[in-house]
């Protein structure tokens, strides 16, 4: 959090000035935002760990390893998309903000990876539910 004030003020000290306080209230919100969102990007491109995940939700010994290799073979924003919609629980909309996409690229991403998935896992991705 202080990350973000810190950001923002700097910022706010080397802009211009201002046409009025409504575009300078605006300008700091819309700020804030982007340095929010960058964050939460940064912080989720470090820490986010599929193997974790996939633990988490309790999948066999003998599936995890396979299914990780079909994840891992994913293009990186194909495997993002899949953990922020089905590990993360975040509607498309969402992780269109998130990733600064459009609603329909996330959509075809998504519909792409899990295409992708298919055919890596043999076309059978309830067996590893």
């Amino acid at each position: 959090m202080d990350d973000i004030f810190q950001t923002v003020f700097l910022k706010y000290a080397q802009a211009k000035d201002f046409n009025d306080r409504e575009h300078e209230k605006a300008w700091i919100v819309k700020v804030t935002m982007n340095a929010c969102k960058s964050t939460y990007r940064d912080w989720f491109h470090k820490h986010a760990s599929l193997s974790d995940v996939i633990e988490t939700y309790g999948i066999s010994q003998e599936n995890t390893s396979y299914m990780l290799d079909a994840l891992y073979k994913l293009n990186e924003n194909y495997r993002k998309v899949i953990y922020l919609h089905y590990y993360e629980g975040y509607k498309i909309k969402e992780i269109a903000d998130i990733l600064h996409k459009k609603e329909n690229t996330i959509h075809t991403w998504l519909k792409r990876a899990k295409d992708e998935l298919k055919d890596l896992l043999g076309g059978d991705l309830d067996a590893f539910r």
